[in-house]
C-alpha cells in the first residue's frame, strides 16, 4: 500500500507532481510577504521546476525547450484581489537525455494586509494532461503603528547590485533557495529578512536586539552553536541579512527564528521556518552525555535496565532522528548509569527546571496510546496514530469513518492549531479494522508525510484507475473523505 504514496520531506513548501509513469511536471513553490515601504504589504513567489521532469520540444535552432503554464490567484471571501496568468520557458537545450538542473521563477503581487487564499494552477504546455491545482491559505499582516518582521527568506546566492529588478532587496540581488532541505554537501543556510517600524517603538535611531538562531522543531530547544544577535539602531526598515554554518548541525527538523527584542531583553516579534537537515556523519556519542550527574535524580530511581529501556523507546514519537539513532545503538551494549545519563539528558533538554514532571506527564499520555492504539505486533507509542497523538497532542476533532461502502476504513484528524501552524490534518487508513493499525496516508503538517492522491488511497480497492494522473477517486456513494478533510467539524 504504501509503495504508490508520494514521499517528500520538503512539506514547508508546496510540493507538487503529475503522477504520470514517464515524464512528469514537477517543481515547488514557496512564498513570503514583505512590507514596501512605498508601495505596501506584498507577496512574493518563488517556484522552482524540475528540469528532467518537463517535456521538452525542438525550436527551428535545433535545440529543445519546455513551456509551464502558471496561474496563480489570491481571493478574499471568494473575491480574486489579483491574479497572473503566464508562461515560464526553460532554458535551452542541445540534449533532452541529461537535464539535472531546474529553473526557478519570481513573482510578486502587492496586496492589502488580510486573509487570502492562494490558488496555484500549473501545466505542462507540451502535455494534455490535467493541471495542478492546489490553495493554500496565506495571512498578510503588518501593523501600520508596531513593529513586525518579514518572513524569512532562505537564499541560495547573492550579488551586490545598482540596477534594480524583482530579484533586488537592499541592494542585493537574491536567489531564493526554493527548497527547505540541506543536504549534507550543504554546509551553510543564508537568510534574509526585514524589521519594519523600529523608529515608532524605539524611536529614531533608537537601540534594539535582533537575535537570530537555530531551533529543534520538535523540542524547541535552541542549538548552542548556531546563536548570533546584532545591535541596530531603529529605522523604518531594518534588514536582516546573514548566515549560519550547519556544517556541525547533525540530520534533523528545524526552525530557522528571528526575533526583535528591546534593551530590557523582551521579545517584541518574531518569525521562523522550518528546514530540514540530512548529516550523516555527525553522530551522537556516549561521551557526549557522559559527565551528565544523575546522582539523585528520578533517572537513577529507575534501576532496572529494561524497564528503563521501554521508557526510552517509548520517547522516539517527540525524539529527533539523531535521539532515535543514538537511544538504539545505545541500549544494545551499555551500561545502566549511560542509560540513566541518556534519559535524565533528554528531559533535561525539555524541561530545565523540572524533567521529572515532564516525563511523569509524558508517561501518562504514553499509557494512553497503547490502551487506545496497541495493536497485535505494535504497541502504542510504535503506531502512526501513537506518533502523532504524543508528539501533537490530542487532536481537536476526529472525524472517523469505518463503514463506507467504497473505502477503507480511515480517521481524519484535525488540529485547530501546531505550534506557528494552523488548520492542519492528518488522514489515517487501514485494510483491516479487526487489525487497529491505522496508517498515516497524508498529512498537510511540517515534517509530515505529504501525499496528494489519498483519497485514491482511501478508495483504490472500488478505484484501480490505468491512468496514474488520477489524483482521487470520482464521487462515490456515501463517501464523505473530501466533505470531512475540507470541512472539519
Amino acid at each position: 500500500m504504501k509503495k504508490r504514496f508520494l514521499f517528500t520531506l520538503i512539506i514547508f513548501f508546496f510540493f507538487f507532481s503529475s503522477f504520470s509513469n514517464a515524464q512528469h511536471l514537477n517543481g515547488f513553490l514557496s512564498y513570503s510577504t514583505f512590507l514596501s515601504p512605498v508601495d505596501g504589504p506584498y507577496v512574493e513567489t518563488y517556484l522552482s521546476i524540475v528540469g528532467n521532469s518537463v517535456n521538452y520540444i525542438k525550436q527551428e535552432n535545433g535545440k529543445f525547450q519546455g513551456t509551464i503554464e502558471v496561474t496563480m490567484i489570491f481571493r478574499n471571501n471568494d473575491e480574486i484581489i489579483d491574479f497572473s496568468k503566464y508562461e515560464i520557458s526553460s532554458p535551452e537545450v542541445e540534449d533532452t537525455s541529461n537535464i539535472n538542473s531546474s529553473f526557478i521563477d519570481q513573482q510578486r503581487f502587492l496586496l492589502p494586509n488580510g486573509e487570502y487564499d492562494f490558488e496555484i494552477i500549473i501545466s505542462d504546455k507540451n502535455e494534455e494532461k490535467e493541471p495542478y491545482i492546489t490553495t493554500e491559505p496565506v495571512i498578510i499582516d503588518f501593523p501600520a503603528d508596531s513593529v513586525s518582521l518579514s518572513d524569512i527568506q532562505l537564499i541560495k546566492s547573492f550579488t551586490k547590485t545598482d540596477k534594480t529588478n524583482i530579484l533586488t532587496k537592499s541592494g542585493f540581488d537574491l536567489v531564493p533557495n526554493v527548497y527547505n532541505f540541506y543536504p549534507a554537501s550543504i554546509n551553510e543556510i543564508t537568510f534574509y529578512s526585514e524589521v519594519y517600524n523600529a523608529d515608532k517603538l524605539f524611536g529614531e535611531n533608537g537601540p534594539y536586539l535582533v537575535s537570530y538562531f537555530v531551533e529543534s522543531f520538535n523540542t524547541g530547544s535552541k542549538i548552542s552553536f548556531l546563536q548570533k544577535f546584532k545591535r541596530e539602531n531603529a529605522m523604518p526598515v531594518n534588514v536582516v541579512f546573514n548566515k549560519f554554518d550547519i556544517s556541525r548541525l547533525p540530520s534533523g527538523d528545524y526552525s530557522l527564528v528571528v526575533e526583535v527584542r528591546d534593551r530590557e531583553n523582551e521579545l517584541h516579534t518574531s518569525k521562523k521556518i522550518f528546514f530540514q537537515r540530512s548529516n550523516p556523519d555527525i553522530k551522537f556519542e556516549v561521551g557526549d552525555i557522559s559527565n551528565v550527574i544523575v546522582q539523585n535524580t528520578f533517572a537513577a530511581r529507575i534501576t532496572n535496565k529494561d524497564t528503563l529501556a521501554e521508557y526510552i523507546r517509548s520517547l522516539n514519537p517527540i525524539a529527533s532522528q539523531l535521539d532515535v539513532t543514538f537511544a538504539e545503538n545505545l541500549m544494545k551494549d551499555v551500561d545502566l548509569k549511560t542509560m540513566q545519563q541518556y534519559f535524565y539528558n533528554f528531559w533535561s533538554e525539555r524541561d530545565e527546571k523540572n524533567p521529572e514532571e515532564a516525563w511523569k506527564k509524558y508517561a501518562i499520555e504514553v499509557r494512553k496510546v497503547n490502551q487506545a492504539f496497541s495493536t497485535q505486533i505494535q504497541k502504542g507509542y510504535e503506531t502512526d496514530r501513537g506518533r502523532v497523538y504524543l508528539r501533537y497532542g490530542p487532536p481537536n476533532h476526529i472525524a472517523d469513518s469505518h463503514h463506507e461502502p467504497s473505502a477503507y476504513p480511515y480517521e481524519i484528524w484535525h488540529y485547530y492549531t501546531l505550534g506557528t501552524q494552523r488548520n492542519k490534518k492528518f488522514v489515517f487508513a487501514t485494510q483491516d479494522i479487526v487489525t487497529n493499525n491505522f496508517i498515516l496516508i497524508h498529512s498537510d503538517a511540517l515534517g509530515e508525510l505529504s501525499n496528494y492522491r489519498w483519497q485514491y488511497e482511501l478508495h483504490k480497492r472500488d478505484f484501480e484507475p490505468n491512468n496514474l494522473d488520477v489524483f482521487q477517486s470520482p464521487n462515490q456513494w456515501g463517501s464523505k473523505d473530501k466533505d470531512y478533510f475540507n470541512n472539519p467539524r
